[in-house]
């Protein structure tokens, strides 16, 4: 069987996931190891796989990104990115396109040096990486390594043609659709990060292995042989590019495990006060927008009677503390999978963990994107039945019961159907899958 480095860059929302896909292809009967920064070894425990340290970006999340350590640059851009989330969507992605290189590509040498020395010692049949970990991929297509591509978020994280610009949502929510003027100057910044992007790796390449080929265009390159998407194959996205199997696995959420004590009893408490239970997580750097979650618990408790609402707070805890009572649970950290097997309910950002995850568990949603491929993701739920959205800046505490209200009777009954048609995929369907496509098409090292 195959010896296979799975390469996550240090983000709890990407690692958690690559991690479920490592113990399955340990499953699968594969010799795992999975590459992260330090931080993240208890997943490779946890996974049955082994661990190797590796640094693919300067930037981490292990879990609240505010209270993640970070040199002085990476803690202003995260300020900054959170005032932009403030201003608007088009705002925030064009900041996030100004981020871009120190984010994405910060040490392309190291990361080289890094996988070439990974490479050398443990020479692995193939690798796995995030497809937004640039450095690492670049680093792979220098060494001539054979990987295959993980994609964590919207499948137009890959960009389907010339057209396409990575940053700029290919569909929007009706709630949230931009101004024509307003979308033009996105365009102007994605194409410009294009072509930036796209010189650097091609010089990159022509310095460290000028015999392979060309990278082509940067956000493109992608393994020639396998992508794998943590997302539904929804009949409507765009057609992908041609040339690597493309694998649909739905979702990449393990089997959670139970509810502990503690989080049972939470749920009791509520549950003899209310009718209904609400989970309100906006992810791990977009709980710090306390005045959104705020507003969301806000609207639960004035607004309704029978309902209760559990919030996931990141960093914002003592802040939001005052909001906690009978129908209010406030922590810092929920257990997302978990709890969605109890709720009726969920509010989220659109990240397409939270997406997949509700789609898994048969929970409706209320999304309210803030940033990155979230704009796109609400407008998949949006589109697929599965989620009401709304714009987070423009949500009054009045307009909470009322969508509740419309996910119960519109949305609700439709999502056992969505659930069944994920039930037969996911991280060992993943697995299987990619292991079948990659010894169809990977030569022998």
């Amino acid at each position: 069987m195959p010896r296979i480095v799975v390469v996550s860059p240090p983000f709890h929302s990407h690692a958690t996931p690559l991690s479920a896909l490592a113990a399955a292809l340990r499953a699968r009967g594969a010799e795992v190891y999975f590459a992260c920064a330090p931080a993240f070894e208890r997943l490779a425990v946890r996974a049955g796989v082994r661990f190797v340290p590796l640094l693919v970006s300067r930037n981490a999340n292990t879990g609240v990104a505010e209270a993640t350590r970070q040199d002085a640059a990476e803690a202003a851009r995260l300020a900054e990115f959170l005032d932009a989330t403030r201003k608007g969507a088009v705002e925030t992605l064009v900041t996030q396109a100004r981020h871009r290189r120190a984010d994405m590509l910060a040490d392309p040498d190291g990361v080289y040096d890094a996988l070439g020395a990974l490479d050398e010692r443990l020479r692995p049949d193939w690798y796995v990486v995030d497809q937004l970990s640039y450095a690492a991929t670049l680093a792979l297509h220098c060494l001539g390594a054979p990987y295959a591509t993980y994609c964590p978020g919207h499948p137009t994280y890959l960009p389907a043609g010339p057209g396409a610009w990575f940053g700029v949502p290919y569909e929007w929510p009706r709630a949230l659709r931009p101004e024509r003027d307003e979308l033009d100057g996105l365009h102007v910044v994605a194409r410009e990060n294009d072509s930036a992007f796209t010189a650097l790796f091609d010089a990159f390449a022509r310095e460290k292995a000028p015999s392979v080929p060309a990278p082509g265009r940067a956000f493109a390159l992608t393994s020639p042989y396998a992508v794998l998407y943590a997302y539904p194959p929804l009949p409507w996205l765009p057609v992908p590019p041609e040339g690597p199997a493309h694998l649909f696995a739905g979702h990449m959420v393990a089997p959670p495990e139970p509810l502990g004590t503690g989080w049972r009893q939470r749920l009791e408490r509520l549950r003899a006060h209310a009718d209904r239970v609400v989970l309100v997580a906006l992810g791990t750097f977009l709980s710090a927008r306390d005045d959104v979650l705020r507003t969301v618990v806000s609207g639960v408790l004035d607004g309704t009677a029978d309902t209760a609402v559990i919030v996931a707070a990141g960093g914002r805890r003592d802040a939001l503390a005052d909001l906690e009572g009978d129908r209010a649970a406030v922590a810092e950290s929920v257990p997302q999978q978990a709890l969605l097997e109890h709720v009726d309910a969920m509010v989220h950002h659109g990240g397409n963990n939270s997406f997949t995850e509700c789609l898994r568990a048969g929970v409706p949603a209320l999304v309210l994107p803030f940033s990155s491929d979230q704009f796109a993701v609400a407008a998949d739920a949006e589109r697929a039945g599965a989620a009401l959205v709304r714009d987070p800046n423009a949500l009054l505490p009045a307009d909470v019961p009322t969508a509740l209200t419309g996910l119960r009777r519109a949305v609700g009954p439709r999502m056992p159907i969505r659930a069944r048609a994920l039930g037969n995929r996911g991280p060992r369907w993943g697995a299987a899958r990619l292991m079948e496509a990659m010894s169809e098409r990977v030569p022998a090292r």
